[in-house]
């Protein structure tokens, strides 16, 4: 099997609320890039990034340029094995991770096909049949903020991330987690995140002030180091992002002792082949995981639950269905969430397949 083609879609994606975040950044209405990878068997695979503004280095529009510049080793490969051809690709152009990972689930996609089976039995194995979702909340007002965590409280999800930051307050961030943490009462998971959109001073006044409750924080700050200096004087548990994207960062936080919980979010590490590695390496640190990935609709969240389904339930904290928090919807056949949790597709591959007619005229076609 070789491929034979390479096109790009650029679609909006509109989220239900608009995401305030900390430092100014939002999430309202982006483009993701949909990936489909043609070959001379006639099976497809399909890939998708969704790079959010102002969170990592990465934008949808530069897809296309960067699989241009890729195709000559992409078109005409045997796509079975991804890690292999994904080797390739990294030596024949450097960084890119975004654009990369959108061809690695393609990849995979097309292989767990070749194979006749889910991508999960590929990355694992299936070890449980379905998964806990934790829901995001905007940054709004806190009695706003409690109300939708009372709201998502009612459909069984049983975590909740707060963000927090984006008016610059943070006698407001205590009350927002305050809040929250009335609203879902005791024993739901309620976490903080800032998107390493504050100071090391405003994240531990926070946490000291939120420590005698059941709350966890997540990336406060820029750098791992100040992370690390939030963790240890508030004594709250902390999960990592941004600043965890490759193993040499997952180690350093281990060491830093600020990492109880990571987020593994495919585009930020560069696809499933990546992912699949860093969660192998946090199943030894002891960390827990959110198997996510940065934005995005149906394929995207299809190709993080055949991951997260695969990783150990002990180890896995929660997984995130992105195509619930916008519109359109690519493909309505992927599973959506039920009582605060959810399965991988069905079939075999990745399970997801997006409907033409919602993406529109290609951005790019290579073969």
């Amino acid at each position: 099997m070789k491929i034979t083609a390479i096109t790009v879609w650029l679609v909006p994606l509109t989220s239900h609320e608009t995401y305030y975040m900390a430092d100014g950044k939002t999430c309202d209405t982006v483009e993701t890039a949909i990936v489909r990878l043609e070959t001379d068997s006639g099976l497809s695979g399909w890939g998708e990034v969704c790079p959010i503004p102002h969170y990592l280095p990465a934008y949808a529009r530069g897809v296309a340029p960067a699989l241009e510049e890729m195709a000559p080793v992409i078109l005409g490969a045997d796509p079975v094995g991804p890690e292999a051809l994904m080797d390739q690709l990294d030596a024949f152009l450097h960084g890119h991770d975004y654009a990369k990972s959108a061809i690695d689930t393609a990849l995979w996609d097309l292989t767990a096909q070749a194979a006749g089976l889910p991508l999960y039995a590929l990355l694992g194995g299936r070890r449980q049949q379905t998964m806990p979702l934790y829901h995001s909340i905007t940054c709004v007002a806190p009695d706003e903020m409690a109300r939708m965590a009372r709201e998502a409280h009612t459909t069984g999800i049983r975590q909740f991330q707060a963000k927090l930051g984006a008016d610059a307050d943070w006698r407001a961030d205590v009350e927002r987690l305050i809040k929250v943490r009335e609203a879902v009462g005791d024993g739901p998971l309620v976490y903080g995140d800032w998107n390493c959109g504050t100071s090391r001073l405003d994240a531990t006044r926070v946490g000291r002030a939120v420590a005698h409750l059941d709350i966890m924080l997540e990336q406060p700050c820029r750098t791992l180091a100040a992370c690390a200096a939030v963790r240890s004087a508030t004594g709250l548990p902390m999960k990592m992002d941004e600043c965890a994207h490759d193993s040499a960062s997952l180690l350093q936080a281990d060491e830093l002792g600020c990492m109880d919980a990571v987020a593994i979010k495919l585009s930020k590490f560069g696809g499933l082949s990546a992912s699949r590695r860093a969660r192998d390496l946090c199943l030894h640190l002891g960390a827990k995981m959110c198997v996510e990935d940065t934005w995005g609709s149906d394929v995207t969240t299809a190709a993080l639950l055949h991951l997260g389904v695969a990783t150990d339930p002990d180890s896995l904290l929660n997984v995130c269905d992105l195509s619930g928090y916008v519109s359109p919807r690519l493909d309505e056949t992927v599973p959506v969430r039920k009582d605060g949790r959810i399965a991988p597709p069905d079939g075999i591959g990745l399970g997801a397949t997006p409907d033409l007619d919602r993406l529109g005229n290609p951005v790019a076609h290579l073969n």
